[in-house]
């Protein structure tokens, strides 16, 4: 009996043990199912994060390299527009210059046509009045005369000797060779000052050049026709460069014509030279370098005529140049140095 009991419970106890495992398999196996499926379901996540995580990677990627294309293209961009800009600043600046520069080509041919205008209305204007000075010159040289023969019968107890008269005539002749060859030097020197002008653009200057050279033509014709001459003893000496000179009557009057005709001369130099805005220099003049004007061939040597009416003319420049009358006059248009002035730099004596 408690052997069949003792079965019994035994059977029991198995048919229980075997019911307790055959629900706890089903279990179990569910629950390794489940974290499995978590597994994958994270390793999923975890690879479309790591998707997410290339692809926004490679955006980013991309938007750099749009960005610096971008950057590199605006560059270049700025670069041409810098370059075109640049090219066109140079054309603008190259077309003002071309602007310029006809503009002042146009400036100076009005200029010189009105120059040319001026110099016909001046030369016509001095005609007119030569036309007019002609009775006052002849007056002029009337009183000369007058006073030439009243000189000749104050010295009519001075006479020359033949051989005094021949050497005068010897000295005369010596005189106007010397003053033919100045005569031919002129010109040269004339057309290479104009050129130097020109170049230099002193139109005042070249102005005063063109009115001296005509001048100078004019007293050359003049003394083509002849001058007369007269024989005289020598009444006056003058002191210069450590010796003594001397001259007659004549001779005199001529010194005294040499200083009066280069102040008025080199007064018009100076005068254009500041209308030039040029720097003071009287030795650049060609009148002062020519100084012939109103030289005729007699009674003085050429050397001589020119010393002083280079005299005259420095002091004529400094004059004309500050706009002043220190060293002399101007009497309606006629030019002269004043009286204590002349004296002073001439100091002619009698003996």
């Amino acid at each position: 009996m408690k052997i069949r009991s003792l079965s019994r419970m035994t059977a029991a106890v198995l048919i229980a043990a075997a019911l307790l495992l055959g629900t706890g398999v089903p279990v179990y196996a569910q629950q390794s199912s489940q974290e499995q499926q978590r597994q994958q379901e994270k390793q999923a996540r975890k690879q479309q994060s790591q998707e997410q995580q290339r692809q926004q990677d490679s955006q980013q990627q991309q938007r750099q390299a749009q960005q610096q294309q971008r950057q590199a293209e605006q560059q270049r961009s700025r670069q041409q527009e810098g370059l075109q800009s640049q090219q066109q600043r140079q054309a603008e600046k190259q077309q003002r210059h071309e602007q310029q520069r006809s503009q002042q080509q146009q400036d100076l041919q009005q200029q010189q046509q009105r120059q040319a205008e001026r110099l016909q209305r001046q030369q016509e204007n001095q005609r007119q009045q030569e036309q007019l000075q002609q009775p006052r010159q002849a007056e002029k040289q009337q009183r000369h005369e007058q006073q030439r023969q009243q000189l000749q019968q104050q010295q009519r107890t001075i006479t020359l000797t033949p051989q005094q008269q021949q050497e005068q005539q010897r000295r005369h002749e010596l005189r106007r060779e010397e003053f033919q060859r100045q005569a031919q030097e002129q010109q040269r020197l004339a057309l290479e000052r104009e050129r130097i002008l020109q170049q230099q653009r002193r139109l005042a200057q070249w102005r005063f050049q063109q009115l001296y050279w005509e001048r100078l033509r004019q007293d050359q014709l003049r003394l083509r026709y002849g001058t007369p001459s007269y024989y005289a003893p020598y009444s006056y000496r003058y002191y210069r460069s450590g010796q003594y000179y001397y001259a007659n009557d004549y001779g005199a009057d001529m010194l005294r014509r040499a200083l009066n005709a280069g102040y008025e001369e080199g007064y018009r130099a100076g005068r254009a030279d500041r209308e030039d805005r040029w720097r003071l220099d009287y030795r650049d003049s060609f009148a002062y370098q020519d100084a012939t004007y109103g030289y005729d061939g007699y009674y003085v040597d050429l050397s001589e005529y020119r010393y002083y009416f280079r005299e005259g003319f420095r002091r004529g420049y400094e004059d004309g140049y500050d706009g002043t009358y220190r060293y002399g006059t101007n009497s309606n248009g006629v030019f002269s140095l004043i009286g204590g002035v002349l004296q002073a730099i001439l100091n002619l004596q009698r003996y």
